[in-house]
C-alpha cells in the first residue's frame, strides 16, 4: 500500500511541473508584423571572434548565408530561405517561423511537403535592432566552453 501511495504522489509532482518551453508562450504580433515580407542576409558577423567557422542551422557555413533571401509571411507563421552565394551550396526550403514575447525568434527549416509538426529540430534566436528597413537575428554558440554571438543582419528587399 505504501509503494502504490508512494508512486501516486511522485507521479503527481512529476506530471503538475509546468515547463517553461519557448513554444508555450505568446507571440509577439507587432515583432512579426515588422518582419513581414522579403528579405536579404547583409552579413554574418561574429563580435568578438572573427576568426571562427560557423556551420549555421547545420546546412552551410555562415558566410554562405550573405546574401541568401527571407520571405516572411506574418498570418500564417510561413515563409521560405534560399542559400544563393556561388561557391556555396545550393539550398531552398519552406520554413516555419514565430517571435514569441520573449523577443525570441523560433524558426523551423522543412523538407517539401513536410508538416512543421513533424520536424522535431528547431532553432531559437533572438530578435534585435529592429526598424522598417533591418534587423537582427542573434545565435548563440559554445566556442570553447564560451557563449559567442553570430549576428544574421537582415535588410528589406523591395
Amino acid at each position: 500500500m505504501k509503494k502504490i501511495f508512494l508512486v501516486a504522489a511522485f507521479s503527481l509532482a512529476l506530471f503538475s511541473c509546468k515547463t517553461s518551453s519557448v513554444t508555450a508562450t505568446k507571440l509577439d504580433r507587432g515583432i512579426q508584423t515588422g518582419i513581414k515580407g522579403n528579405w536579404v542576409i547583409s552579413s554574418v558577423s561574429y563580435p568578438g571572434s572573427e576568426y571562427i567557422k560557423v556551420n549555421s542551422f547545420q546546412l552551410a557555413d555562415s558566410k554562405c548565408f550573405e546574401g541568401s533571401t527571407w520571405k516572411f509571411v506574418s498570418n500564417n507563421n510561413k515563409g521560405t530561405m534560399a542559400l544563393t552565394k556561388y561557391d556555396c551550396p545550393v539550398f531552398s526550403s519552406p520554413i516555419t517561423w514565430f517571435v514569441n514575447t520573449n523577443g525570441e525568434f523560433v524558426l523551423k527549416i522543412l523538407d517539401a511537403g513536410e508538416k512543421a509538426k513533424k520536424v522535431r529540430d528547431g532553432y531559437v534566436l533572438q530578435v534585435a535592432n529592429q526598424t522598417e528597413s533591418s534587423f537582427q537575428l542573434i545565435d548563440r554558440i559554445d566556442v570553447g566552453g564560451k557563449l559567442t554571438a553570430v549576428v544574421y543582419q537582415f535588410q528589406r528587399v523591395n
